[in-house]
Formats: structure tokens, C-alpha cells, sequence
């Protein structure tokens, strides 16, 4: 199964690096809080890196992780999370 771990960006440059999943070849990598059915709270840590618990949990179910400067060739897209900001009339 493929099942894969980076740690990428957030936005485009040298920025703190989040967690990020790809499950199916071809599949954009998308932030770890995109999968409920994986992701586990992150660790209570003033400056902790966000994912660090759930790297911790699929690595040892048997995911692989791929260097950051590998992932476009495991998918080459990140997904870009969209937000709604609400505004009041």
C-alpha cells in the first residue's frame, strides 16, 4: 500500500514545515490534518513541529517518509488547503 510521509512548507519558501501525506501515487501530498482517520493530536510544545505525534504514529504502523527535496517526484503537487473567512455585514 502506498502510503507516504514529507515535510514540506506550508507556503512557498523556506517556512516552517508541517506534516504532509500522499496514500495514492499521483495523489497531491496534503496536510496531515486533512486525514482525521490518521492524524493524532500534535504535542502541547511551545515551537514543536506539527505533525511531529502523528510522524511518530505512521512511521511505526510502517510509512515511508521522503526527503523534502524528493517529493515532486512522488507526486509533484502539494494540495493547497483553501479558508473561509466569515464577514459580517
Amino acid at each position: 500500500m502506498h502510503r507516504q510521509m514529507c515535510w514540506l512548507s506550508k507556503s512557498s519558501g523556506d517556512g516552517e514545515k508541517i506534516l504532509y501525506l500522499q496514500i495514492a501515487p499521483g495523489q497531491p501530498w496534503r496536510p496531515h490534518t486533512t486525514f482525521p482517520q490518521f492524524a493524532v493530536p500534535d504535542y502541547q510544545i511551545p515551537g514543536g513541529s506539527k505533525g511531529w505525534a502523528t510522524y511518530q504514529k505512521l512511521l511505526k504502523a510502517g510509512w515511508t517518509l521522503v526527503p523534502s527535496a524528493r517529493s515532486s517526484e512522488f507526486g509533484g503537487s502539494v494540495y493547497a488547503e483553501s479558508t473561509v473567512q466569515n464577514q459580517s455585514l
